[in-house]
């Protein structure tokens, strides 16, 4: 992080994450694939949720920390068309979010990144259905 931020700081950022996600949720049907477009944007709300709710009771350091590991469990889905995994892609992108607003050192995350684990054939067959 680039200066520590307050509890109060990062609480203030994930609750303007969760609004903008809520416009999204409502803005869904006007997309072209709607429900993953929902999902997405659902899936972002509930990880500001989370990360909100962890932040009440530890450290911003703490918080940063525990968001990188949640990074570092998510399969990539990079790749996949658009519409396919918005679960994933939108925790990962909550995820990603977050890091810019605690100003996360681009090394930190690209190294998370590195060792995030790829798709099984289950999450990709659940895609296609």
């Amino acid at each position: 992080m680039k200066e520590p931020m307050t509890t109060d700081q990062l609480l203030q950022g994930l609750k303007h994450y969760r609004r903008i996600a809520r416009q999204d949720m409502l803005r869904a049907p006007e997309t072209p694939w709607p429900a993953a477009f929902l999902k997405h944007a659902e899936c972002r709300r509930e990880m500001y949720v989370a990360l909100g709710t962890y932040a009440e009771k530890h450290a911003p350091d703490d918080v940063v920390t525990h968001a990188l590991k949640l990074y570092e469990a998510i399969p990539f889905s990079t790749g996949t068309p658009e519409h396919e995994h918005p679960e994933l892609k939108g925790q990962e992108n909550a995820l990603e979010n977050f890091f810019l607003l605690v100003g996360l050192d681009p090394k930190t995350r690209r190294e998370a990144r590195s060792r995030r684990p790829k798709l099984t054939p289950i999450e990709e067959a659940a895609a296609g259905s």
